[in-house]
């Protein structure tokens, strides 16, 4: 009996943050866009290791080329790796230092990854192209081996700005994709659809975003039956898109009065209607998919909102944590117009424990979520907002951009410094295992079967168990 409610458990948390597939029990096999298939950082059916090393449970580890921040996504045998490679010069055979190197777009592999890790900050603030031209690439990597499948260059240009902090990439925007389609969104320099053998169908120039002190790109698309939607929130005219996926069109765009916020949308399923629903400082919004009206609003967040907003049984979840904290539990159930201060806010949290960068986690009932950028981990019943633990500090990890990702009652935690803890799923703190690889992870995890991807900033991992 536990088991069958489990099974309508997710199956309903599935229809109620909808991607629109043709056969929607595919998604929560995979991990098809940021967050994963519940768009609550959860992966429904698999089961991962919980203890690995560069010696143990490693089924195989990749070096990827170039610069990224986005996060793997998987479909079928395939991981979809997005990267920013930058070329200063082009480099033939008989260049080579080493007749053992490994060319990549004739460059030796070991070089093309230290001259994009050493570029830092090449922006004059701007906003022309400026630096070396870059190749926006996307990988398809076999998920039994780690051999490239296929790589396509969808564009090779001068980007529009080197985002000024080191820790930002020009590849920090994840892929999404519908199990057809792959749809890799690399902001300013373009958003393209490509087939899953990796052939351009369209592609889509939304402009040139100028976000915050140059602090580079980060929102990703969410993708709802036949519409794609892209928040674009900078320091000029920020709007929201919705453009129509079997061929790039617009559907319609509504301005928004707001500054740069990098808060992933997400698409909530709410009486037939789907709502999309954006976190920013001004307003938290939510749009009709179907014509871009205003469902509902309330007052916004902090300035820099990044974390996405969760969703789960009836209720939606908002939080950010720079220069302030902020946490807002929403009913969605009959909310419209202005529900500022009104009865439709079920709880809320202004303890200085709120995330900064990381997304918070939401897990069967309860919501994760860390404080600041910092390794320290707070959970609260995401029903009542009672605080289950925390703020608990982590042991072991230093720095959190990565978001938590759930799985088979445990929650999986990766830091800047290589470190990934594994914790209990529960209303009490418990830690099962402190893992450490030779890399930092910035990316999120992804999580499908019995493995655990985890893109750093050199190398991409899967982890599984290996006998």
């Amino acid at each position: 009996m536990e088991r069958t409610i489990a099974l309508f458990s997710c199956l309903y948390l599935f229809l109620s943050t909808s991607l629109g597939a043709q056969d929607k029990s595919e998604y929560n096999e995979y991990w098809p866009q940021w967050r994963g298939p519940l768009a609550t950082g959860v992966a429904p059916h698999a089961n991962p290791p919980i203890e690995w090393g560069e010696n143990q449970n490693i089924r195989w580890k990749v070096r990827i080329p170039g610069k990224g921040n986005a996060s793997p996504i998987v479909w079928g045998n395939k991981v979809f790796i997005l990267t920013a490679i930058e070329i200063e010069k082009a480099v033939t055979k008989d260049e080579k230092k080493d007749d053992g190197d490994e060319l990549f777009f004739g460059i030796p592999f070991d070089e093309v990854v230290d001259r994009v890790r050493d570029a830092g900050n090449r922006a004059d603030g701007s906003g022309d192209p400026v630096g070396d031209p870059v190749k926006f690439t996307v990988l398809a990597i076999n998920r039994a081996d780690g051999k490239v499948i296929w790589q396509s260059i969808v564009r090779e240009d001068v980007p529009h700005g080197y985002p000024s902090r080191d820790d930002s990439t020009l590849a920090s925007n994840s892929a999404i994709t519908d199990g057809t389609h792959i749809f890799a969104h690399f902001g300013s320099n373009g958003l393209y659809c490509l087939d899953m053998e990796g052939k351009l169908k369209w592609e889509k120039d939304l402009g040139n975003m100028r976000t915050r002190n140059n602090f580079g790109e980060g929102s990703s698309p969410v993708l709802h039956g036949n519409t794609i939607v892209i928040n674009w929130d900078h320091e000029g005219q920020s709007f929201i898109v919705a453009l129509d996926k079997k061929n790039g069109q617009e559907l319609w765009r509504v301005d928004r009065d707001e500054r740069t916020s990098w808060s992933t949308p997400i698409v909530v399923e709410q009486n037939n209607i789907g709502q999309v629903i954006t976190s920013a400082t001004n307003y938290v919004r939510s749009y009709d998919i179907s014509s871009g009206e205003t469902i509902w609003k309330m007052d916004g967040l902090t300035a820099n909102v990044i974390p996405s907003p969760v969703f789960e049984n009836g209720l939606l979840y908002v939080m950010s944590g720079f220069r302030g904290n902020a946490l807002k539990a929403i009913r969605l159930e009959g909310s419209k117009d202005d529900i500022t201060g009104s009865d439709a806010i079920a709880w809320s949290y202004d303890g200085k424990d709120t995330p900064y960068t990381p997304s918070p986690l939401l897990y069967q009932g309860n919501l994760y979520f860390l404080k600041r950028n910092d390794g320290i981990l707070s959970c609260f019943n995401a029903k009542t907002g009672q605080n289950y633990y925390g703020p608990e500090r982590l042991p072991s990890i230093s720095g959190v951009y990565a978001s938590p990702v759930g799985a088979d009652g445990r929650i999986y935690i990766a830091g800047r410094n290589g470190a990934v803890l594994v914790l209990k799923h529960g209303t009490e703190f418990g830690i099962l295992a402190e893992n450490s690889l030779d890399d930092g992870f910035q990316a999120s995890p992804a999580i499908v079967d019995n493995e655990i991807y985890l893109k750093g900033y050199q190398n991409l991992y899967c982890i599984a168990t290996v006998d």
